[in-house]
């Protein structure tokens, strides 16, 4: 009787292999954080740059990647259409990089808008996210690694 139950059992299991697709095996999904908390362009760059290198690397093994760019206290700066210096870059690489988010911290966003007397406005590529610090916990939550350039 065991014995009956345990082939039941292996049969099973096999049916169910056999139905996921091999390429879900082989098609691991890295998935990356960068915080940004930091206005100055080099650091931001630096960023960016790890961004592209990560991507790059992962596209070179056949292997997906996911990175998203969560900017908060000065760092927003880099998200600002105003203020950034590397608005341009992010423009280029989000047409480039269908992989690549960016989320700009509307605690920091809200702040701004007080001491402004108006609501920035933020690059096309941004998202609004209520809390950057959130938004990191978040995604490590769901597996993302964590970078800080």
């Amino acid at each position: 009787m065991k014995s009956r139950i345990l082939s039941y059992v292996l049969a099973f299991a096999a049916v169910l292999a056999l139905s996921i697709p091999i390429d879900a095996y082989a098609q691991k999904v890295h998935r990356v954080a960068i915080h940004v908390d930091d206005s100055d362009p080099m650091r931001q760059n630096m960023a960016l740059n790890n961004a592209l290198n990560v991507s790059n690397f992962y596209e070179k093994k056949g292997e997906k990647v996911i990175i998203e760019v969560v900017a908060y206290g000065p760092g927003l700066m880099m998200l600002r259409m105003d203020k950034s210096k590397v608005k341009d870059r992010i423009a280029k690489m989000s047409l480039e990089m269908p992989n690549l988010s960016f989320a700009a911290c509307g605690n920091t966003l809200n702040g701004m808008a007080k001491k402004e007397g108006k609501m920035p406005v933020l690059v096309a590529e941004a998202k609004n996210v209520p809390s950057g610090v959130v938004r990191l916990i978040e995604l490590q939550e769901k597996g993302y690694a964590y970078i800080r350039p």
